[in-house]
C-alpha cells in the first residue's frame, strides 16, 4: 500500500482531491466564478487542516458524520473531490470516457488499449458508395446530418443499413501490426 500524499499540488495533479470550502466553510454558488488558482488554494488548504476540522468540513457538506475508520487522507480527497465538482468538475464526455474505462476493468480486463480519444469539434469524414459523410465529434456525443448520436456504430449502420462497428467505419481502430498514422495515409 501506498503512503499517504501530504503535498496537495501533487495530489491535484494526480487527479486527487478537489477544493473544499474555505475555513470559513461557506459553499456558496460564487465559487463558480472562482478562478483555478482559487481552487487550487483551497485544495492546498485542506492539507493545513486539522482532522477535527476536516471531520466538521464532511459534516457541513454531508449533513452526517463521515464513516467510522475513515482515513485523513480520504476526508482530504473526498472533501477535495467535492470543491472540484462544485466549480464545474469533469466534462460529461470524460465522465463518460471513465465510465468507459472502468466497466472495461470491472470485466477482468488485466489491460486494454484506451482507444483513440477524439476531442470535440473534430470532424470524421467517410466515403461510403459514392457519398461523403461528415461527423462532427461534439461534448456530448456526434452530430450527423443535424442529428445528435451518441455512438459512432448508431451513425454507421444508419449509413450501411447494416451492423458495423462505427469506430472501425471511420477508421479509428488500429488493425495489427499498423499504426493509426500509417492508415490514414492509405
Amino acid at each position: 500500500m501506498k503512503p499517504p500524499i501530504h503535498d496537495a499540488s501533487a495530489r491535484q495533479r494526480s487527479g486527487g482531491p478537489s477544493p473544499v470550502p474555505g475555513r470559513s466553510g461557506s459553499w456558496t454558488k460564487q465559487g463558480h466564478s472562482a478562478d483555478t488558482a482559487e481552487v487550487d488554494r483551497q485544495i492546498a488548504g485542506l492539507v493545513d487542516r486539522s482532522t477535527h476540522e476536516l471531520r466538521l468540513a464532511w459534516r457541513k457538506v454531508h449533513r452526517t458524520r463521515p464513516p467510522l475508520g475513515l482515513s485523513r487522507d480520504l476526508l482530504i480527497r473526498t472533501l477535495a473531490n467535492k470543491l472540484q465538482r462544485a466549480h464545474g468538475g469533469p466534462s460529461l464526455m470524460l465522465r463518460r470516457r471513465l465510465q468507459s474505462l472502468a466497466g472495461e476493468l470491472e470485466k477482468g480486463a488485466l489491460s486494454f488499449d484506451p482507444g483513440i480519444v477524439l476531442k470535440a469539434g473534430t470532424t470524421l469524414v467517410r466515403q461510403w458508395r459514392g457519398y461523403t459523410h461528415t461527423v462532427l465529434v461534439r461534448e456530448d456525443g456526434f452530430e450527423y446530418e443535424g442529428r445528435r448520436y451518441r455512438s459512432l456504430t448508431v451513425i454507421a449502420e444508419r449509413i450501411t443499413g447494416a451492423h458495423w462497428s462505427g469506430p472501425r467505419f471511420f477508421g479509428l481502430t488500429k488493425r495489427a501490426g499498423a499504426s493509426v498514422g500509417a492508415e490514414a495515409g492509405r
